[in-house]
C-alpha cells in the first residue's frame, strides 16, 4: 500500500513540474489568442539561468529562483516587442512558423555557450533525501515542488481573476479596438501578460533542472507534454491546467510503474480518451 501511495505522489509531483511548465503557455494561448511554440525555449533560459548562477556564481539554489523568472519575462517582453506583436493578427500558422524558428534558435544559442550535455545542478541539503511520514518516504525536493505549485496556482487565479489588470486582459482579448478606445493601452497589457506567461516558463524551467535536466534540446522535449496539459486543461483555465497536469503525471507515472512495457504511450491514450469527450478541454473559456 505505501509502495503505491509512493508511486501516485511521485505522479502527482511530475503533474505539478508540467503545470508549472505548462500554465504559462495557458495564460499566453488562452488569453492573448497566440500560438506560442517558443514557450520551452524560455523555460530552457530559466534553467540555464539557475544553473548559471548556482554552478558559476555560486549563488543558493532557492534565491535562483526569482531570477530566472524576472530574467526569462524580460527577455519574453523584449521578443514580444520586437518580434511576436507583428504577428498577433496574420494567422496561426505564421504564429507557429515564427516560434518554431524561435525554438531551433535557442538550440543554437544554448549549445555554442553551454554544450550539448545535460546540466544540473547540486541541491542545498534540505532539499535532498526522503521526508518520512509513517511508512512512507517522500522525496523531500518533489514535495517542495508541490509546494510550489500550490502557490502558484493560488496566485495566479487570485491575480487574473479578481484584479483590475486581470479584467483588462480579458477586455483586451475580446475587443482591443473598444478596450483601447476606452483608453486601456492595449500593447503594455500583452507585453505584461506574455511576460508574465513566460516568466512562468522559467521558473518551471528552474524547477525542472533536478528531475528533467536541462539541455539544448529542452525546448523540443517539454513541448508535447505541455501542449498536452493546455490541451486537456482548456485554454485560459488555471484549474484546468493543473487538473490536467496533475492528472497527466499520475496517469504516467503510475501507468510505467504497472505496465512497464507500453506505460510511456499511455499519457497520449489518455489524452485521446479525454479530448473525445471534451473537446475543448476540462475547463476551456472558448
Amino acid at each position: 500500500m505505501s509502495t503505491l501511495i509512493a508511486v501516485l505522489f511521485d505522479g502527482f509531483s511530475y503533474g505539478m513540474l508540467l503545470f508549472l511548465l505548462s500554465v504559462g503557455l495557458s495564460v499566453t494561448l488562452g488569453l492573448m489568442n497566440f500560438t506560442n511554440l517558443a514557450h520551452g525555449a524560455f523555460a530552457m533560459l530559466g534553467g540555464y539561468v539557475t544553473y548559471a548562477l548556482v554552478e558559476s556564481a555560486g549563488w543558493p539554489f532557492l534565491a535562483t529562483l526569482p531570477l530566472a523568472f524576472l530574467a526569462t519575462a524580460l527577455v519574453a517582453a523584449v521578443f514580444e516587442a520586437v518580434l511576436f506583436r507583428r504577428i498577433y493578427k496574420s494567422g496561426e500558422l505564421n504564429q507557429v512558423l515564427l516560434t518554431i524558428g524561435v525554438v531551433f534558435a535557442s538550440y543554437a544559442v544554448a549549445a555554442f555557450f553551454f554544450g550539448t550535455v545535460h546540466h544540473s545542478v547540486d541541491l542545498p541539503d534540505y532539499l535532498k533525501g526522503f521526508v518520512e511520514i509513517g511508512d512512507l518516504k517522500l522525496p523531500a525536493y518533489r514535495i517542495f515542488l508541490v509546494i510550489v505549485a500550490l502557490a502558484v496556482t493560488a496566485g495566479l487565479i487570485l491575480f487574473l481573476e479578481f484584479t483590475r489588470f486581470g479584467a483588462m486582459v480579458r477586455a483586451a482579448v475580446d475587443n482591443d479596438k473598444v478596450a483601447g478606445g476606452l483608453g486601456l493601452n492595449i500593447n503594455a497589457i500583452f507585453a505584461l501578460t506574455f511576460a508574465l506567461g513566460s516568466g512562468l516558463a522559467g521558473l518551471g524551467g528552474a524547477l525542472a533542472i533536478d528531475i528533467l535536466f536541462i539541455d539544448p534540446n529542452f525546448g523540443f522535449h517539454i513541448l508535447v507534454p505541455v501542449l498536452i496539459v493546455v490541451s486537456i486543461g482548456g485554454l485560459g483555465s488555471i484549474w484546468g491546467s493543473f487538473l490536467a497536469a496533475a492528472a497527466l503525471g499520475i496517469f504516467d507515472v503510475a501507468g510505467k510503474f504497472l505496465f512497464p512495457d507500453f506505460g510511456p504511450f499511455l499519457i497520449y491514450l489518455f489524452m485521446v480518451v479525454i479530448l473525445f469527450f471534451r473537446p475543448n478541454g476540462f475547463f476551456a473559456r472558448r
